[in-house]
């Protein structure tokens, strides 16, 4: 039997913590001695990323794979990407693929297709709904069949989000209140062993007031959760959004691809990357689980 990708995710945060290491690898991230190295961008892309995958995968529960930094640099851009989840799942590790697809029908069925087995085959994905439920249901029923989920984009981290996600509907409700109840009646029909629905939402820390209520009103839900860092979030807010020590993982990117650049080095390396990365994570993972365990 296939064991829901949920569920994985679950035991993963339960075992390693709730860091979600996000490869949106720049190559401006990159030592420029590794870059000058490689044949192309591209190239020196994969081997950062497989470095600091090696010196992180047993501390973070999952991967989130941003596929625009790799589309970007077209064919040999792709061709990374696919090894990159490729080398993810190799060490055993869950990864979410941040594609953002919203579409319906056959194009639904087709994208599910590719981003669910093949090259492209990855864990999760990230999804918007905005088309309605019906461009949701080609994924759901993929899932269903691969053990695979998604998160939906619900209440994101960037300040634009209340542009739309924030207005008010007739009810009294948000607009993005009612992405989060659609979530939880599909979590009705499917529920993993851990009481989450097989696609989860994505849920910023960035709105730190509305927390508490978002974890109480929806906990069937499991949430990537965004704006970890860069964008202003911290453990303590992070920590929220979480359900019992669970329910969610903290994605952070920059934080901790690029955490060598705040060293400041005079020359340095991949390794020497990936060094940085690992104790960046392993600081993360040490202050959600400090937060958490002081709202439990």
């Amino acid at each position: 039997m296939t064991i829901p990708a949920v569920d994985r995710l679950f035991e993963a945060a339960a075992l390693k913590g709730h860091v979600c290491a996000g490869l949106d690898t720049s190559v401006d991230y990159i030592p420029a001695d590794e870059r000058r190295k490689a044949q192309n961008d591209a190239e020196a892309v994969l081997a950062y990323n497989k470095a600091l995958i090696d010196s992180t995968y047993d501390i973070a529960a999952c991967y989130k794979v941003q596929i625009a930094y790799y589309e970007e640099m077209g064919t040999a851009g792709l061709y990374a990407y696919a090894k990159t989840l490729e080398y993810i799942r190799g060490k055993n590790c869950i990864v979410i693929a941040d594609i953002k697809r919203g579409d319906i029908a056959d194009t639904a069925m087709r994208y599910a297709k590719a981003h669910y087995s093949g090259e492209f085959e990855a864990d999760f994905v990230t999804l918007n709904p905005y088309m309605g439920m019906d461009s949701l249901e080609p994924w759901i029923n993929k899932a269903k069949e691969k053990g695979k989920g998604a998160f939906i984009l619900m209440r994101t981290s960037n300040p634009g989000m209340k542009d739309f996600e924030y207005l008010e509907l007739t009810n009294g409700k948000r607009l993005y209140h009612a992405v989060g109840d659609k979530l939880s009646e599909l979590a009705q029909s499917y529920t993993g062993e851990n009481g989450y629905g097989l696609f989860g939402a994505v849920m910023g820390c960035t709105e730190r007031e509305e927390a508490a209520d978002i974890r109480k009103n929806y906990p069937d839900l499991f949430f990537l959760i965004p704006g970890y860092g860069a964008q202003g979030g911290g453990a303590a807010d992070a920590a929220l959004l979480l359900q019992n020590g669970n329910g969610g993982v903290v994605n952070a990117s920059r934080s901790i691809i690029a955490a060598w650049q705040k060293e400041k080095p005079e020359n340095t390396s991949n390794i020497f990357a990936a060094q940085a990365a690992r104790r960046a994570a392993i600081k993360m993972r040490d202050e959600i689980l400090a937060a958490a365990k002081s709202i439990v």
